[in-house]
């Protein structure tokens, strides 16, 4: 009886080889992380010069010194046609010289004098020695009673009229335009509430061409049949102004969620890739689970030959 024998068989062969998941410095480290990285740097430096600049901006380092409103400043020096009132010089006061326009005397109701509601009497005072027309609203006085204000509407107007031209000296406090307001429902559309320059150059005449300041005077002396307009040295402000301050920590909170939203888009990549090496079927099974797989250090058994008779 012989035998046969057959060759060896040959070896079997190895493994893929194990493939290790990236880190998240190995992610970061990309060059387009890098370059996302330099793009939220420069977006930080950019948010980082407006907290400056607010910050800059929130603590006076000038400040008027105490009583420096009640010391008369010529209108001119102090604000221009058209231009809001810088906020140091509210309640500056000024002098100005101009003559009044007749029949632009007006009433302005919801006015308040030493806690008493009534009305105050304006006029529209037309610069002199401007260049261009040039006007400005005056209050002239304060009436407790809508028929004493009219009254005194009337005479005032008359008295423009018949020394119309004349020039007269006026000096008072520069008060902030108050904005326009509607009048309430059923009453006269023409009836004003606040003291709004531009609501009153609406109900002036002779304005073709005219330049207005957007700030108002409150007359230190009252017209006659009028009572004096209660009007306060304005109160000592703050030094520090909190709004810029919170603007300012607004921003240095928007720099760094730039460098939280670079770290945020890196590490999604990043735990994407994990999820896709756990997800993919032709990635190595892990040693323990594959009953297959050869003990750690020698090759895979081989089956023995058949024998032949």
């Amino acid at each position: 009886m012989s035998t046969t024998r057959t060759p060896d068989a040959p070896p079997a062969e190895p493994d893929d080889a194990e493939v290790f998941p990236p880190t998240l410095r190995e992610v970061m480290l990309r060059p387009q992380w890098i370059a996302l990285l330099a793009l939220c740097l420069v977006i930080a430096g950019i948010f980082a010069w407006l907290g400056q600049w607010q910050l800059s901006r929130a603590i006076d380092t000038d400040p008027p010194p105490p009583g420096a409103t009640e010391q008369v400043q010529p209108l001119e020096e102090i604000t221009q046609p058209g231009e809001y009132l810088p906020e140091p010089f509210v309640g500056q006061r000024v002098e100005t010289r101009g003559s009044w326009v007749p029949g632009d005397f007006l009433i302005v109701s919801s006015r308040f004098n030493g806690g008493v509601e009534g009305y105050w009497v304006t006029g529209q005072l037309r610069l002199a020695d401007a260049a261009v027309p040039t006007s400005i609203a005056v209050a002239v006085g304060w009436a407790a009673d809508a028929v004493v204000a009219q009254d005194a509407v009337d005479d005032l107007n008359a008295a423009a009229a018949a020394s119309e031209g004349e020039v007269v000296d006026i000096t008072g406090r520069l008060i902030s335009d108050e904005g326009p307001a509607l009048p309430d429902s059923g009453d006269d559309p023409q009836t004003i509430t606040r003291m709004s320059p531009p609501a009153l150059l609406a109900q002036w005449s002779d304005t073709d061409g005219l330049e207005v300041f957007r700030s108002f005077i409150v007359d230190d002396a009252a017209a006659p049949g009028l009572v004096e307009i209660d009007s306060p040295a304005p109160e000592a402000s703050s030094p520090v102004n909190w709004l810029n301050i919170f603007y300012a920590l607004e921003w240095a909170i928007f720099a760094g969620f730039a460098f939280y939203l670079w770290y945020r888009l890196a590490r999604d990549q990043w735990e994407k890739e994990l999820e896709d090496l756990e997800d993919d079927p032709d990635a190595p099974a892990d040693p323990e689970d594959d009953a297959s797989v050869a003990p750690s250090g020698g090759p895979e058994p081989v089956a023995p030959a058949p024998r032949r008779d």
